[in-house]
């Protein structure tokens, strides 16, 4: 696994939040774990596209920046639930701000996107 060699710049509140968040499935994981969906292999099938391996590591930094915490119960087979913190509640509002903008632009942003695709897949049209 990759570790980083230099201090991340945390000058302000955005270098911050990109240090928390970044990870493609950081803010799925927030919301999905939020909404109920707490083992493992629920917000596997809320979000196939995304490896176990990965799942696990970025639920793993969202512990160790006191988003989520991890709750194994003594059984066999061991069970494991993920639950927001009263800190990671408070990113709740603004995932969901984030989201009402996305669906708001919806169609615009759908465009661009496949327009990208699109550029990078048929190179007459660059």
């Amino acid at each position: 696994m990759y570790e980083r060699k230099t201090i991340p710049n945390l000058n302000c509140g955005l270098d911050l939040i990109g240090e928390v968040l970044y990870g493609k499935w950081k803010i799925r994981l927030l919301w999905f774990i939020n909404e109920g969906h707490k083992r493992p292999s629920e917000l596997q099938r809320k979000i196939p596209d995304a490896s176990r391996r990965v799942l696990n590591i970025q639920l793993n930094e969202l512990e160790e920046h006191e988003l989520v915490v991890r709750k194994i119960y003594p059984v066999v087979p061991p069970k494991v639930e993920y639950s927001l913190t009263e800190f990671g509640k408070t990113l709740i509002p603004v995932v969901g701000a984030l989201g009402g903008w996305g669906d708001e632009h919806q169609e615009r942003l759908r465009k661009l996107i496949i327009k990208k695709f699109s550029n990078l897949t048929d190179p007459e049209e660059q």
